[in-house]
């Protein structure tokens, strides 16, 4: 199999396929987006997609005489380049972090949230919104917010596991973006229900962390590959998801607004005993 089709199988969207260097890519589950990458070294390739995969997937040329000791050292190689990578990443985001204001921003702006402030990077031509990712109390790297919604991570940080939390005095809720968080906690303030809001930033992530508690309820994207819902019902636990294709819970919000979003959403908390 080429890398080419191995990628695609992998939903990696390769239009020119560039050899030696960390690419990141579209994918065929949110292709407005690079949120794969791909790795093509010629007689070894490494791809994964975000959303779905935890871990690179290993492509070897089976058209080369590659010995079993050839592939454990490409593996091996990958991999300790990847621990270097993170840790790099781990100190950029604190020093990002440290560069931050708390301000207005755009972004926030356009997700209803005019009047809420964030962790604002000037980098002296554009104002990047910085949302912290951590595991545990370690800092591992950040999600970068342009003004216009673009949205990348740190080269090479650990994402699996990492997290945002917003709050920790009632049940677990998992959702994938910032800006859902955001109205989610807004909704529950206005029904004053408990909770305690992770940040998963990545449907894959999210069924990660959502296993790792015995409760909770998950905020699923209705995105069109129909990835966040098929991830909601993996984890087991309840979900609630937008009837409208293309809406995530913040969509939901500022279409309906707060009171409605708030029905809404106590609908599954009551019918799961979540709620009172």
């Amino acid at each position: 199999m080429r890398f080419e089709d191995f990628a695609k199988a992998h939903g990696i969207i390769i239009d020119r396929l560039v050899m030696h260097k960390n690419m990141r890519v579209p994918t065929t589950d949110h292709p407005r987006k690079r949120n794969g990458t791909y790795k093509f070294l010629g007689h070894v390739g490494f791809v994964r997609n975000f959303a779905t995969m935890d871990k690179p997937a290993v492509w070897f040329d089976d058209t080369n005489t590659i010995t079993p000791e050839m592939r454990i050292k490409s593996i091996k190689d990958y991999d300790k380049q990847r621990k270097l990578d993170a840790d790099k990443a781990s100190k950029k985001a604190g020093w990002i972090m440290h560069q931050t204001s708390l301000d207005f921003h755009p972004y926030l702006a356009s997700k209803g949230f005019e009047y809420e402030v964030g962790n604002v990077w000037d980098t002296g031509t554009e104002k990047l919104l910085v949302i912290p990712m951590r595991i545990g109390t370690r800092l591992v790297g950040c999600q970068l917010i342009s003004d216009k919604g673009n949205k990348k991570f740190l080269y090479g940080q650990t994402s699996k596991g990492a997290t945002l939390t917003m709050n920790a005095k009632g049940f677990p809720i998992f959702c994938e973006g910032y800006a859902t968080a955001l109205s989610v906690k807004e909704v529950l303030k206005a029904s004053n229900i408990p909770y305690c809001i992770h940040v998963c930033f990545s449907a894959n992530n999210m069924e990660f962390i959502a296993g790792q508690f015995s409760n909770g309820i998950v905020i699923a994207d209705n995105d069109d590959s129909h990835t966040g819902e098929f991830v909601a019902k993996k984890t087991g636990k309840p979900y609630w998801i937008s009837p409208t294709v293309g809406e995530d819970f913040n969509d939901f919000h500022k279409r309906v607004g707060t009171f409605q979003a708030s029905k809404s959403l106590r609908e599954i908390l009551t019918q799961y005993k979540l709620a009172a």
